[in-house]
């Protein structure tokens, strides 16, 4: 139960002012600066709402771009920024400085009766349930109306800023916890990473007879193996370049977001109809066992073998790499090393958002011993790394455990169930 005097508002009442902003002519430079540059206006994205406090930005926008565009609005600082669409959706931040948004982003600016903080902590206790009022069979999408519409528990406003400081302080702790733990499996995955790449460039073989690679910074490759050409070795398919109607049952479709290295996340929720599917597989763009998935934005260079023969559709950012002369557990090994990273940022393009191109890719060389050494370094690599991903799995675990009792920690707290802080 809650204390007596903690009332409910809808936030369209406490609020005067909730807004959002928009993005300025992205091919129009005198709208954007660097946000270092000290007269930019700080232009708050999707990407920087991370439960934190955002002291600066990675780009700003110009006061021509605010005088130009009637939608980009500056909020005080303090003013609480709520991530509205895609994989962001729900992911909060607070200001510490004036700023602007996208459109992707409903900013609560003051309210009489809350303190931004401890909203913040609400919303955030509130997440899974406002993420389920969104719509959108693809890419779910909150609305500023289901955020206007939100009923919080309103306490007296120095309960409000005594539950913000208590739960700022435990959240940081906890916080710190996290990081340590990811910082060991940032550790191992360099480890694994190294392994990798001199397993598929020296081989096992230490005694083995050595010459020059050809390319200065990869050194010496055994004697008897050769350099080719990807394109010798694979055929590399783009995905089409368009973007499917969504439904809400259907055929599994994945993007960037679903890649990861060695890891092809089949759970989202994107579906598409065996129609879409059909379309979007053409020329020879329906993925099966033994390809690998490469991803060319955001998660660019990341390379996934698809394991599973069930339908998968793919969409536009990633590439098919279909292996005819190379072992394909081999291939995604090598596309996850660092000799395939190395080529990889020689091709990004783009300023703000990295990609590379398919052309490039096809360019890229791939180290090739014999068919038969090839599938020996894939056995010694996956023994070694089925200890590693027991011990990864356990940390892993840790972090979720410390990400459970946090959240309970905030309901907590914001509900009115620890006493001392009533």
């Amino acid at each position: 139960m809650t204390a007596p005097q903690w009332n409910k508002w809808k936030l369209a009442h406490a609020y005067p002012r909730i807004g959002s902003g928009t993005t300025p002519t992205s091919t129009q430079d005198s709208y954007y600066v660097n946000g270092a540059d000290e007269d930019g206006i700080p232009w708050i994205t999707t990407a920087e709402l991370r439960e934190n406090y955002i002291e600066k930005t990675v780009n700003c926008v110009t006061a021509e771009a605010l005088k130009d565009f009637s939608a980009l609005r500056l909020f005080k600082a303090g003013s609480l920024f709520v991530a509205m669409y895609g994989a962001t959706i729900g992911r909060l931040g607070i200001t510490i400085i004036p700023a602007t948004c996208n459109q992707a982003c409903c900013v609560f600016e003051e309210s009489a009766q809350f303190d931004n903080r401890f909203l913040f902590y609400w919303l955030w206790h509130r997440r899974s349930d406002l993420i389920a009022l969104s719509t959108g069979g693809g890419q779910p999408n909150l609305s500023q109306r289901d955020l206007r519409e939100e009923r919080a528990l309103c306490p007296p406003l120095e309960t409000q800023r005594r539950i913000a400081r208590f739960l700022d302080e435990k959240t940081a702790r906890i916080d710190a916890l996290i990081e340590k733990k990811r910082t060991l499996l940032d550790l191992l995955a360099e480890k694994r990473q190294a392994l990798i790449t001199r397993a598929v460039t020296k081989g096992l073989d230490p005694t083995a007879p050595m010459k020059p690679s050809g390319i200065d910074w990869l050194g010496d490759i055994p004697a008897h193996w050769e350099v080719l050409p990807l394109s010798f070795v694979a055929e590399v398919v783009d995905c089409k370049h368009r973007t499917p109607e969504y439904i809400d049952s259907g055929i599994p479709l994945v993007s960037t977001t679903e890649i990861k290295p060695f890891f092809i996340d089949y759970s989202t929720k994107r579906k598409v109809s065996e129609r879409e599917f059909f379309l979007m597989s053409e020329g020879g763009r329906k993925p099966k066992c033994g390809d690998v998935i490469y991803s060319r934005n955001a998660s660019v260079g990341s390379a996934a073998l698809v394991r599973l023969s069930a339908d998968l559709c793919l969409g536009q950012d990633l590439c098919i790499i279909r292996p005819n002369s190379v072992d394909p557990e081999f291939l995604e090994y090598f596309l996850n090393s660092k000799v395939a990273l190395e080529q990889l940022n020689g091709y990004l393009v783009g300023a703000t958002f990295k990609r590379i191109n398919v052309e490039f890719i096809k360019k890229y060389f791939m180290i090739h011993p014999p068919i038969h050494e090839q599938r020996k370094i894939v056995s010694w690599l996956s023994e070694r790394f089925a200890v590693e991903e027991t011990s990864s799995k356990k940390v892993v675990r840790s972090v979720e455990l410390l990400d459970d009792y946090r959240a309970a920690l905030i309901t907590s707290a914001v509900t009115g169930k620890i006493a001392e802080l009533q």
